[in-house]
């Protein structure tokens, strides 16, 4: 997507992109586990924790949020991009961003059932360097860490 405008959240910003990562969350063919927050909860985050504590992007199409990328450090914390424009190149731009804003490299975790998620994230030279049962996240499923670059989790064997 040539003309998408990428800039840093703004307060005004929060619930437009809460419900982008929420309808991305619930789309048809998502293989995603249900979220276990309503979308005034996912809003509240927003506003309050990703805001203040973490860097977040919002990719506009004339003038609609169509996209949410979150850095917490180096994790790629949140990527999440509108239903109708998956496969739009909208992802990518958003993940080059981050490449460019941590060279030293990038962590994700993904859940193990979003086979299309750890698919993209290869494409773009992360490589799995673990599996978990899913103890530690919210939604208590089962996720992959992926690495990027030369970040310190990436195994050297």
């Amino acid at each position: 997507m040539d003309d998408l405008l990428i800039r840093p959240l703004e307060p005004y910003d929060t619930d437009e992109a809460a419900q982008v990562w929420w309808r991305s969350r619930h789309a048809e063919g998502s293989q995603l586990p249900p979220a276990i927050h309503t979308p005034e909860q996912v809003a509240t985050w927003f506003a309050d924790v990703l805001l203040p504590d973490a860097q977040t992007w919002v990719g506009l199409d004339d003038g609609r949020i169509v996209a949410v990328l979150t850095l917490d450090g180096d994790d790629l914390d949140q990527l999440y991009v509108e239903p109708e424009l998956a496969g739009r190149g909208v992802g990518s731009t958003l993940v080059d961003l981050a490449k460019d804003l941590r060279p030293g490299g990038l962590a994700l975790w993904t859940f193990q059932t979003n086979t299309r998620a750890q698919a993209f994230y290869r494409s773009h030279g992360f490589v799995e360097v673990r599996r978990t049962d899913g103890a530690a996240n919210e939604e208590r499923a089962p996720d992959v860490r992926m690495v990027w670059g030369a970040h310190p989790e990436r195994r050297t064997d």
